[in-house]
């Protein structure tokens, strides 16, 4: 790996954690999942997954070692996964708002899952059901806030690309 490239990621994962830090105050608000689409789509799926594996790994120095850790190694990586699986298909932005969505409406459900394999699947099943209104929040907002940004976003880190890259 070039140094730039791990400059790049470096730049790219602590604008990921600024970003979740200033909505941090509005519940299941976030940008997470819209820079996690538009650094995928721009850099590919490498890239992304090493932005997935620090943005995580950065979490635990803000807020602690627990159980959740382990749901942030497995869902933001299965976002950039399925990102780069739908990159080929997905022609416009309302494509990756609907896949914001998708994964901001499921957030829950794939951490009870995480949760159940620690407590049992009643508390698994107790801490989805307990965050549902949460998630109904985290989607929609997702398909809104990639619906706005993600068009402006992307053409903004293709000139970058294209004028750091070359490509």
């Amino acid at each position: 790996m070039k140094i730039r490239d791990i400059a790049l990621i470096g730049i790219l994962s602590a604008i990921m954690t600024a970003g979740k830090l200033v909505l941090s105050f509005i519940p299941n608000i976030e940008i997470v999942t819209l820079l996690f689409i538009v650094y995928t789509v721009t850099f590919g799926v490498k890239k992304g997954l090493l932005i997935s594996l620090i943005f995580s790994t950065t979490e635990i120095f803000l807020y602690g070692f627990s159980t959740w850790l382990l749901g942030y190694y497995i869902v933001w990586p299965l976002l950039v996964i399925f990102t780069g699986l739908m990159n080929k298909r997905i022609k416009s932005e309302y494509g990756y708002a609907t896949l914001g969505a998708i994964f901001g409406y499921t957030f829950g459900a794939l951490f009870a899952v995480v949760e159940s394999f620690f407590y049992g699947p009643a508390y698994g099943w107790a801490y989805w059901i307990r965050g549902i209104g949460f998630d109904l929040v985290h989607g929609t907002s997702n398909f809104i806030i990639i619906l706005i940004l993600y068009k402006p976003m992307i053409h903004m880190l293709n000139r970058l690309k294209k004028t750091y890259y070359g490509t």
